[in-house]
């Protein structure tokens, strides 16, 4: 079975009067999940998730180029083009995203190969995502996801919904479903979850039983190694694009700053992970199997690197138009930088799940310190330190009351 052989020819896209802003949420939204669901097609060797991905990748090509429509029809004068030229960067930015989530998808579909040792470390760094067609006698049919409250009682989420038969053009992606949104009969649904409760729920929507994977690892420290590096860069390049999408909301200098010294630390861990990969082709029993490991890595590094093409405005200290911000707002939590001082409230306060142990609280996703680089936190438990900069998650008012907790009284 040809891998592209049910995909249609290019749409035709004719100009018509959009909002910009609603434009951008949708390919900022879409950008996400395209880095999401190409890593796990990745990790469970799946074609119907790596199709998903190329779906994906063609909606967003029309998404920017609607976008940039829109933008050239609003620019009057020559400081609209000042402002808006930022705004066609983050457009490019969000489209260079989406080309190396397709390019990470067709390792899966193009049969590249990649060692077993990365489907053994996936799940750790990537969580457990499954594709699945919603049974037309699943007691979860034409429920609200309030009213099925599978989050609370099972802890699977349901990240997207994509409504439409699979040879339509007119798909409908729902990419960020509430609590309001109706799970229908037919549709994609794409859930995320624990290993644990993830098989159940899958065999409760579809009426099919999930299999598990099993993994068999060579032993091979080198190739350990650089798989080891190739999840922590996937993880920063991830954190690179929130971290950037945030700095133009903000018009923050130190939080473009921080994506900056992420990109310097991927790119330090791609040469050192190229390195790793030739090693240990020496040793693998068939080192043609290394090709997509090879492919993952240089797409990766092309996510971190958009990260910056996302930030130019705020380097380049132009005032981004009012348009972006609202796009970035109105589709993301606050996420804020934060330097701790010695001594403050915060100097020495333990991090259980990712939840400081503080009153009022943010959710700590990562920690930069002076002589240790990078630490994610996401679901671990560390401690926080004098010296150290965080980056958290939270409402605006906990984000104004957690920033005061880091300093010392005067």
């Amino acid at each position: 079975m040809d891998p592209f052989e049910d995909e249609p020819s290019p749409v035709s896209i004719e100009y018509e009067p959009v909002s910009v802003k609603d434009v951008l949420v949708e390919m900022k939204d879409t950008a996400e999940l395209l880095i999401d669901l190409s890593y796990s097609a990745v990790l469970h060797r799946n074609e119907d998730l790596a199709r998903e991905v190329l779906r994906l990748e063609r909606q967003m090509d029309v998404l920017e180029m609607r976008a940039r429509m829109g933008l050239l029809m609003a620019s009057r004068n020559p400081s609209d083009a000042e402002q808006l030229a930022p705004v066609l960067g983050i457009v490019a930015a969000t489209g260079t995203i989406s080309d190396a989530a397709g390019d990470i998808a067709k390792i899966v579909l193009e049969e590249m190969g990649l060692p077993e040792a990365m489907r053994a470390a996936l799940p750790e760094a990537a969580g457990v995502l499954v594709r699945g067609v919603v049974d037309v006698d699943s007691p979860y049919a034409d429920r609200t996801l309030e009213d099925v409250d599978l989050e609370s009682e099972t802890g699977v989420r349901v990240i997207a919904l994509r409504r439409g038969g699979r040879q339509t053009t007119d798909e409908d992606w729902l990419l960020n479903p509430g609590p309001t949104t109706a799970i229908a009969a037919g549709d994609v649904a794409f859930l995320r979850g624990p290993d644990t409760a993830i098989e159940e729920v899958y065999e409760t929507l579809t009426g099919e039983v999930y299999e598990i994977p099993e993994i068999e690892t060579p032993d091979i420290d080198d190739l350990e190694r650089a798989v080891d590096t190739i999840i922590h860069m996937k993880n920063l390049s991830e954190l690179a694009i929130d971290l950037a999408y945030s700095s133009v909301l903000f018009d923050s200098e130190a939080l473009a700053e921080e994506v900056r010294n992420l990109e310097v630390e991927v790119d330090a861990m791609q040469s050192r992970f190229e390195a790793w990969t030739l090693r240990a082709a020496g040793d693998a029993p068939d080192p043609v199997a290394l090709r997509g490991l090879i492919r993952l890595g240089t797409s990766t590094e092309v996510i971190s690197d958009a990260a910056i093409d996302l930030s130019e405005g705020v380097f380049r200290d132009i005032e981004v138009h009012p348009v972006v911000g609202m796009a970035v707002e109105e589709s993301d939590e606050i996420i804020t930088r934060i330097e701790v001082e010695s001594g403050s409230d915060l100097d020495g306060t333990a991090i259980t799940a990712g939840v400081p142990e503080t009153e009022p609280t943010m959710s700590v996703i990562a920690i930069r310190r002076p002589d240790e680089g990078w630490l994610l936190v996401g679901d671990a438990d560390a401690e926080i330190h004098g010296g150290d900069v965080l980056i958290a998650k939270g409402t605006r008012t906990a984000a104004g009351a957690f920033e005061e907790l880091s300093e010392t009284e005067a």
